[in-house]
Parts: structure tokens; sequence; C-alpha cells
């Protein structure tokens, strides 16, 4: 296992991490507008860890084709 990968592993638990965090606070959050907010950062931070895997799947493939 190179560094890269490693990285971008520990960055794919980091945002997932930040997602159940957001969903977290989203539902203790004391109002919509707060829960919304939360909701989005959640959302981001899937987007994020799904681009990361998908980084991931591309350094497997280019380390393959080598």
């Amino acid at each position: 296992m190179d560094q890269d990968d490693i990285e971008t592993r520990a960055l794919r638990r980091q945002q997932a991490e930040r997602a159940e965090a957001e969903r977290t606070e989203a539902q203790d959050a004391p109002s919509d507008e707060e829960t919304a907010q939360h909701e989005r950062r959640a959302d981001k931070a899937d987007y994020l860890k799904q681009k990361l895997e998908e980084r991931a799947a591309a350094e497997r493939k280019a380390a393959n084709d080598d």
C-alpha cells in the first residue's frame, strides 16, 4: 500500500465521520435553518467521500495498468 492510498483512505474516513457528525447535529438542531445547514454539510461530506472513492479506484487502475 503506497502513501497516496493511505492518505486517500484517511480522507475518505474523515469525510464519512464528518457526514455522520453533521447528520447528528442536524437531528439536534433547534431550528429548521440550522437543520438544513447541517444536512447540506453532510451531503457535501458524502459527495467528497464519493469523489475520494473514485480517486482510489482510478489510482488502483493506474497501478494495475503499469
